[in-house]
């Protein structure tokens, strides 16, 4: 199972800079970084809703599931 952040391409739609929307949804640049690349394990609910709200989105804008491949 792969989930991956499309943070990066709702930012360039809402022509937005990380560091803009850190500052407005109140958490720091670097954890705003890992969420953008996939290396958190989990997004608490209160700060998806921060950052749908701020861009205008749905979750579903931010986040793509991709199954797994598996070769034999």
């Amino acid at each position: 199972m792969a989930i991956i952040v499309r943070l990066d391409v709702m930012l360039a739609r809402r022509k937005m800079t990380s560091r803009d929307l850190a500052a407005h949804i109140g958490i720091a640049e670097q954890n705003l970084s890992l969420l953008k690349s996939g290396k958190v394990r989990g997004v608490r609910f209160n700060t998806l809703n921060a950052i749908c709200a701020a861009l205008d989105c749905q979750p579903g804008d931010l986040f793509e599931f991709a199954p797994d491949t598996e070769t034999a």
